[in-house]
Parts: structure tokens; sequence; C-alpha cells
């Protein structure tokens, strides 16, 4: 019999030698199909065993069901905002990204906007080809000695705030979970949000797009900046609130911005951002140069092709790095180690010195890196966004100055299996929470969340409510959410004495709305509320 012919899409333009890279790998037909329609898409999947794409092409839900054949989808780039990948997930297909390969031309592109933003480089260009010599205008400042905050310092803030100390800038850095010895190693000072944005001439953003990211920089927080900041975005859309931009810069309490990111792209043509003069526009130019792209298409082409001759899954966002048939007897472990890393974290303080993983059990005997990588990538989720994955897990809770422990107990734990994740801060404050497997059909359960005893299943959105223990509880907080039309799946309760503490873990069906959770944690019983999303 003859060699089956795996089919690669290439939906998205990526560097031609990434393309020649997969044409010459025995068993592989490409198929390049650049911008082709949804429909067309739809129809190419059918017989496809990979898809490679960068931000252009969506890969959705429906896309996954009309490809029965598909085992991976590689994104030549960072973000995969355009991959579905909850459903990739339930459909065994992994994906893919190429986490490293822009980050210089990311920075040097933040930093050219940052050059522009002092000194009026486009609008200067656009000056003297319109035929004037308009000097007495065009004046700028100089960056020498001038203030940078930098929002998030991971690896692509890092090597912007390197870039700011050779120019003689002072880095201010906001990154609620760099340690203070990461911050010295790297020369920075470390502050509260509101100081950065209090004592900055410059601010660039560089962090996910998330909950808590969303519009961080609005009116609220463009109001406590000096008049004449100069604000950057080259990370993601929506960080920056773009209408209380647009009013801030017409003001002129924002001097000047630079954005090469937008909530909606491409950026509509009517925008009143395109309208500015002292706003510098690039169209997610982030990741484009020869180099980035040559980088990721040859990276990306390489990882898709290392997948289906059944090698190593690398760089991987929702399956570890490891043989695919070992995937298949730790993935359950996998999956309630990413739940507890991440529940742990929301639990926890901003700032962890160590994170510490220990195993009980039958686990104990099996080599557990997948299930460690897992729960660090769960940890570091809504931390560092898409950049972190089951590779980089361990560097990235590095350079955020925590250091990992890995414990295989021979203990007896109660349990056939146990997993327990502790987040410990410097002051040696603990957050903990221990998961297991329970009844015939091994269903994942947390078991106990800072050494309170529960049982909840691992799923879902998870109230977490330290109160005092008196009559009534149950009834105030199940009405609180009623009343708020929220659903109750299941409950666990907890205490160690009648009358002292008690822990409550609610697991409910949608999110409280933001006053629902005001009314509950400004309950006089309650001592403590955390909302959980897993």
């Amino acid at each position: 019999m003859g060699r089956v012919i795996m089919k690669v899409l290439v939906a998205d333009k990526i560097s031609p030698k990434g393309v020649a890279y997969l044409r010459q790998q025995p068993g592989i037909e490409v198929i390049e199909a650049y911008g082709s329609s949804p429909e067309k898409i739809l129809e190419l999947v059918k017989d496809v065993h990979a898809i490679a794409v960068r931000s252009e092409t969506k890969i959705t839900a429906a896309v996954f069901a009309a490809a029965p054949l598909l085992k991976v989808v590689g994104r030549a780039g960072v973000g995969v905002d355009n991959v579905d990948v909850d459903a990739a997930t339930e459909r065994g297909v992994v994906v893919m990204n190429t986490p490293g390969g822009n980050t210089i031309s990311t920075a040097e592109l933040t930093f050219t906007h940052i050059l522009c933003g002092a000194r009026p480089i486009a609008q200067a260009a656009a000056s003297m080809k319109a035929g004037n010599w308009d000097r007495k205008t065009l004046s700028g400042i100089e960056l020498f000695k001038k203030k940078i905050g930098i929002v998030g310092l991971g690896r692509i803030g890092s090597e912007v705030a390197k870039r700011a100390q050779a120019f003689g800038m002072h880095v201010l850095a906001y990154d609620p979970y760099l340690s203070a010895s990461r911050a010295a190693a790297m020369q920075v000072e470390a502050v509260t949000l509101d100081a950065l944005l209090k004592g900055s001439d410059y601010i660039t953003v560089h962090m996910p797009l998330t909950d808590e990211t969303n519009n961080m920089i609005d009116a609220a927080a463009i109001a406590k900046c000096k008049k004449g900041v100069r604000l950057f975005n080259c990370a993601r859309g929506g960080i920056i609130n773009e209408a209380d931009l647009i009013a801030a810069l017409k003001s002129g309490h924002v001097a000047a911005a630079g954005l090469d990111v937008f909530v909606e792209e491409p950026l509509a043509k009517d925008s009143e951002l395109r309208t500015l003069p002292n706003v510098v526009l690039t169209p997610h130019i982030a990741a484009s140069t020869a180099e980035a792209q040559e980088s990721v298409g040859i990276e990306i082409a390489e990882q898709i092709a290392d997948v289906l001759n059944g090698g190593v899954i690398r760089n991987a966002v929702n399956v570890p790095s490891m043989d695919a048939n070992a995937v298949k007897v730790l993935g359950p472990s996998i999956d309630l180690g990413a739940k507890l890393g991440t529940l742990v974290q929301q639990i926890a303080t901003p700032q962890i010195a160590t994170l510490r993983i220990t195993y009980w059990g039958k686990i104990a005997a099996l080599d557990v890196n997948a299930v460690t990588r897992s729960i660090q990538r769960g940890f570091l989720r809504r931390i560092s966004g898409d950049s972190v994955n089951f590779v980089n897990a361990p560097s990235a809770l590095e350079r955020l100055g925590v250091s990992a422990e890995v414990i295989k107990s021979t203990d007896d734990s109660g349990y056939s299996d146990l997993i327990k994740v502790e987040a410990t801060a410097a002051d040696g404050t603990t957050f903990s929470a221990s998961g297991t497997f329970i009844g015939k059909s091994n269903q994942p359960r947390i078991v106990s969340i800072n050494g309170r005893e529960v049982e909840v299943a691992a799923e879902g959105k998870l109230l977490v409510l330290e109160n005092l223990d008196q009559p009534g509880m149950v009834g105030t907080i199940g009405t609180i959410l009623g009343n708020d039309k929220v659903n109750i799946a299941d409950m666990s309760l907890s205490r160690l004495t009648p009358g002292g503490t008690a822990y409550m873990v609610v697991r409910v069906d949608t999110e409280p709305s933001e006053a629902a959770r005001k009314v509950i944690k400004g309950h006089a019983a309650i001592k403590q509320a955390k909302f959980v999303q897993l």
C-alpha cells in the first residue's frame, strides 16, 4: 500500500520558505488558497489534515465540523483570536502558535511609534511631500531622561524596556505578576498602575486582552496622567478605550498617540482616529517584517509537519507538547491540572514567589511533566494570554520571578490520585486547591480550596466565599444570585468549627453581575469573595 497523503491547507500567505518546507515533506500535499471566502474554506477543509493561517482566515466551529480529518491548526504568529480553540479541543484538534517569532519586530514597531510620538516624523513627511517647509510647527520633545511607563513586562515589554534604557529613559513598569527581584534584575522601577499613570511621560501597553485589561486605559485612567502624555498600543485593540483616547487627543490632555491595533479591524474608514493630526496609525503590522514572517512561517510549517508525522507537539495552546499517545493516558489529569492552576491564580494575590505542585497516588508514578506544564499554563493563562503555552510556561514563570517546585509524595492522601497546587506569596501566605477523580466515570472534582475540604465539579464558573459561620448564609447568597437571574448548578460547604469561619463554593451557570458581586462582597458576614472562571 502507498503512503497516505496528508493535505495541508495554507489559508493565509505565510513565508514561501515555510510552504516550500511543507512541499518537501513525503506524503504531504499543500493547497494554497489565500483570500478564500468563509464558504470556500468550508468546501476546502472537507479532506484536509492541517490548516495554516495567519490572522485573516477565521477557523470557526463550523470549519471544525466540516473537517473530519483535521488534526492540527497552525497559527503563524502569537494571537489565536481567529481560531475557535474550544471547538478545536472538543474535536481533538491541536492548535499551535509561534509565540517567539515576532517579539523583536513588535518591540521595534512599538519604539518606532514612540519615536514618532516624540518627533512628528509622519506629519513632517506628509508636509514635505505637499511642498511645504514648515519647521516651526513640527517641533518635538526628546526621549532622554523622560519617564516611560510600560504596562506588562513580558517578552515584548521587556524588549521595549531595553530599548528605552538605551535612549536614556527611566522605565516605570506595571505588571501585577512581576516579582521585585525580577524588576531589580531588569533595572526597572516596579510601580502600581496609578503611579505609572501619574508619573509617565510616555505609556505603552503590552498585555493580553482579558476581562481585566479590556478598557484598562479609559477616561478615568487618562485623567490621572500628566497633561501632554503620549500613549501607544501595539498589543491588542481594546486595552486603550478608543473613544476616550479620541476625546483626550482632541482636548490636548494626550499630546500624541500611536496605534497598531484596534477594537474592530480593519479600522472603519470613517473612524475619527483617521482625522486626528496627533495620532499615528499603522494597520496591525507589528509582525510584518521579513525576518518575523520568515521565522514564524518556517516555524509553523515545521510544527505542522511534526504533528502529521506523529512526532512531538510543540507550542500548542490546547494540548501539551508531548507524544500524541501520551496525551490519551494523561489527558484527564492535564485538563484537571489546567483548571487547578487557573483557580489558584484567581484566588491568590497577584505577586507570587513560589508555585508548588504535589502529586499523590498512581499519577505520582508516571511522568507528570505534561501535567505540570498544564498547571503552569493554567496559572499563567489570565496573566500572559495567548503567548504562553506548554513549552514556554516554565520560562514565563521565571520571567515573573516565580520559582517552581514539583513534589511526588508517597504519603497516603486518602485518594487514589490527588493533585495539589499551592501559590505562596513573598510574605508566606499560601493559596491552594486540590483535585482528583471521583466515581466510576472518573469525574474531575475540586476537593479542597485553601486547605478547606469541599467537593465541586471542576468546570464552569465558581463563587468562592469565605464567610462567618452563621445561620441564613446559604439562603442569603441564593437570594442575591436569584435576584440577579443567576442559576446555581451546585454548592459545597465547609467549616472547621461551628460559629467560626466557613467556606462556600457555588458553581453557577452564568456570571453574576457587577452589582450582585458588590452586594455579596459588601455583606457584613462575607470576609472574602472571589469569582473564578475555570
